[in-house]
C-alpha cells in the first residue's frame, strides 16, 4: 500500500511537505507542490480520508434534520441542501424526526461525539432554547429560532403574505380561507417564521372588512389529511372564494372543487405556498408563492460553514496552535492507522471549546416570488 513516505521519496521532499499538500495546510511552494502532485498520481496514491478527518478533528458531515421527507416542501428542501453541500465536499446525513421514535435527540448526540460536523435544524422541536445553546457546536435553524445566538434562515413570509393578501383583496374575495398548521405555533413566542405570511394575509383582509378564517391540516408529517382537510373546507365554509395553504393543500383544494363543479379562477380562487413540483402537478397550473430553495440552501450551507471555522478558530485559540500545527499527526496516521493518530489535536479536548455560533448573525432572509398561474383572476 502506497503511503506518503512512498510520495515522499518519489518526489525528493520531506514527509512533512507531502503532508501539507495532502491536507492544504501551511505554505508549500508551486514547485514542491507540482512535484508532490505528480508524485501522488505516478504512485495512485489516495489519501488516508479517515486519517484526514481525525487529524482535522472533521468528519466532512452534517446532519439535517426534518420532520419528514414524504412532504414536498421538505423532500425539495432537502434535495438542493445535498446538492450544495456537495459542491463544499460536505456530505449529508439525514434525520426524518417522524421516523424514528428519538427525534432530534440522537442526532444531537452524535453531533456531541463528534460523528458529524454540525446539524442543520429544520423541524419542530420540543426542547427549550437552553438545550439548544447549551450544545456549543455549529448548529443553524431553518424556519424557527431555536435560541440566542443561533444563527437562522428564512425565506421573507410577511412579504408572501402581503403578496398573497394584495392579489385577495384587488380581485375582490369576499370569504378566504388559510390552511396551516396547528394554531398553537403562533403562540409559541413566533418561534416559527412561517406563520408570519398567515398573520400577514389576516390582518390586511380585516382591515379590507374581508371574512377569513383559519383551518389546521394536522402535523405537516401527515400528509394524508390534508385531502380530508380539503373537503372539510368546502363543507364547513360553503360560501369560501379563495383558499391558501401549502403545495399539498392547494393541489388537493384544486381537485376537490373539480369533484364539486366549482369553477376554478371564476367562482373560486386557489393559492399555493411553496412552488415545489407538486404545484405543477396539480392539473392546473397553480397561482403560487414560490420560495427560492437554492437561494435557502446556499445560504444554510455559508451558515454552517461560517459555524464550522468559528469552531475550528476558538479551538485553536484556546490551545495557542496556529492554523497548521499538529502536521506530524497524520503522518503518523497514513503510515501506522488511523487508530494511532496522536498530537495536540487530539479530540478529548473539544468540548471545552466556546460556542461557535457567539458572533453569528441572528438571521438570512431569503425573498419569495409571487407567480400567477391559473388559479387566480
Amino acid at each position: 500500500m502506497v503511503g506518503m513516505r512512498d510520495v515522499a521519496k518519489q518526489a525528493g521532499v520531506s514527509v512533512s511537505t507531502v503532508s501539507l499538500v495532502v491536507n492544504n495546510a501551511g505554505y508549500v511552494s508551486d514547485d514542491m507542490r507540482a512535484k508532490v502532485e505528480a508524485a501522488m498520481q505516478q504512485l495512485n496514491y489516495i489519501p488516508n480520508e479517515l486519517a484526514r478527518n481525525l487529524y482535522r478533528n472533521r468528519t466532512n458531515t452534517i446532519g439535517i434534520i426534518v420532520p419528514t421527507i414524504l412532504h414536498p416542501f421538505f423532500a425539495t428542501l432537502t434535495a438542493h441542501m445535498q446538492r450544495e453541500l456537495a459542491k463544499r465536499g460536505l456530505k449529508t446525513m439525514l434525520c426524518s424526526t417522524a421516523d424514528v421514535a428519538t427525534g432530534e435527540s440522537e442526532y444531537v448526540n452524535m453531533l456531541q461525539r463528534h460523528m458529524m460536523d454540525g446539524i442543520i435544524m429544520a423541524a419542530h422541536t420540543e426542547h427549550q432554547p437552553d438545550y439548544w445553546t447549551s450544545i456549543r457546536r455549529p448548529i443553524v435553524a431553518f424556519d424557527r429560532i431555536l435560541g440566542t445566538g443561533i444563527p437562522a434562515v428564512h425565506s421573507d413570509h410577511e412579504a408572501g403574505g402581503h403578496m398573497i393578501a394584495r392579489q385577495l383583496i384587488d380581485s375582490g374575495v369576499r370569504h378566504a380561507v388559510l390552511v396551516g398548521g396547528p394554531r398553537s405555533q403562533f403562540t409559541q413566542s413566533m418561534t416559527f417564521p412561517t406563520v408570519r405570511y398567515h398573520l400577514t394575509v389576516e390582518h390586511m383582509l380585516a382591515g379590507a372588512g374581508i371574512a377569513c378564517d383559519y383551518v389546521e391540516a394536522g402535523s405537516v408529517t401527515d400528509v394524508v389529511a390534508h385531502e380530508a382537510t380539503a373537503a372539510a373546507i368546502f363543507e364547513r365554509y360553503p360560501d369560501v372564494d379563495a383558499i391558501i395553504g401549502s403545495d399539498v393543500v392547494a393541489s388537493v383544494a384544486l381537485q376537490e372543487a373539480g369533484r364539486r363543479g366549482i369553477a376554478v379562477p371564476s367562482d373560486l380562487q386557489i393559492i399555493a405556498y411553496d412552488g415545489t413540483l407538486a404545484a405543477d402537478l396539480a392539473g392546473k397550473k397553480l397561482t403560487v408563492v414560490r420560495q427560492d430553495f437554492p437561494a435557502i440552501a446556499a445560504a444554510l450551507a455559508e451558515q454552517m460553514d461560517q459555524q464550522i471555522e468559528a469552531f475550528d478558530t476558538s479551538k485553536r485559540e484556546r490551545r495557542g496552535e496556529s492554523a497548521d500545527s499538529s502536521v506530524d499527526s497524520l503522518v503518523v496516521a497514513d503510515a501506522a492507522g488511523a487508530a494511532n493518530v496522536t498530537g495536540a489535536a487530539g479530540v478529548e479536548q473539544d468540548d471545552a471549546a466556546e460556542p461557535a455560533n457567539r458572533s453569528a448573525e441572528p438571521g438570512v432572509v431569503i425573498p419569495v416570488t409571487f407567480i400567477p398561474g391559473e388559479t387566480t383572476r
